[in-house]
């Protein structure tokens, strides 16, 4: 079954809520057999037209909590950077797989790698706006890699353009109604739903990346698909369910 631009309902209670502001979606295509290692037991790389992408994604976390209504303050608030690749189980769930999700706090990052196996790492960041112009800045405090002086950084610059209409792959890109991960020692899916995305075009203006890089993904920079920006949806994700392997 195809990625649909339309999130399907969740069925059951919602595990948690959250709203993504400023968004900016940066991709390379990649080769799904490079990558494979990458994905848990159960999950492969989603293709189309014969490859898969990687993607770098930062934007700012607000009003997270628990359930549908519950907002955490200040906890729930910060900017985050995720590196993550395209999945595609057994069941045709297509998702997302995290390789890393730079963090501004270490209590939300402590939670989310305990409560759901997530690769979040805690990092110093900050993103600003000058007009048409957004900015995000980010330098890994925890966990930094083997013989490292210090973690790795991001820094991306780009200019708003104007409204996009989604080609088929930025939908493919988009539209994913979940994520896939490792919990105790089994790949879960845990759903989420999400109004469509408003997206406008962007010009990268500076990129300096060691995120994609610090997760053993190398790529071609003349290779990167346009820039896109979201002003935000507010989201909600569903209970997890066991991944058949």
């Amino acid at each position: 079954m195809p990625v649909q631009p339309a999130a399907p309902p969740l069925a059951g209670p919602v595990l948690s809520a959250q709203s993504w502001h400023n968004v900016t979606f940066l991709h390379w295509p990649v080769d799904p057999d490079s990558v494979q290692g990458l994905f848990p037991p159960g999950v492969r790389p989603d293709v189309i037209d014969g490859v898969t992408y990687v993607g770098l994604v930062p934007f700012i976390l607000r009003h997270a909590g628990p359930g549908a209504r519950l907002p955490v303050p200040f906890f729930g608030d910060f900017c985050e950077t995720n590196v993550r690749l395209y999945s595609v189980d057994a069941a045709d769930r297509h998702g997302i797989v995290f390789l890393t999700l730079d963090a501004q706090r270490l209590a939300t990052v402590l939670l989310a790698r305990w409560s759901l196996g997530l690769p979040y790492a805690w990092s110093s960041m900050n993103s600003a706006q000058d007009g048409d112009e957004r900015r995000y800045q980010s330098r890994r405090r925890w966990p930094r890699p083997a013989r490292s002086s210090g973690g790795p950084t991001c820094r991306v610059r780009v200019r708003l353009g104007e409204t996009a209409e989604p080609s088929a792959l930025q939908v493919w890109l988009t539209a994913r109604w979940g994520l896939h991960t490792r919990v105790a020692g089994r790949t879960v899916w845990v759903p989420n739903e999400h109004p469509a995305w408003s997206l406008r075009s962007a010009e990268v203006l500076e990129l300096d990346d060691g995120l994609v890089r610090s997760c053993g993904i190398e790529v071609d920079p003349g290779a990167m698909l346009p820039a896109l920006w979201s002003k935000g949806v507010r989201t909600s994700f569903g209970m997890p369910s066991v991944v058949s392997q």
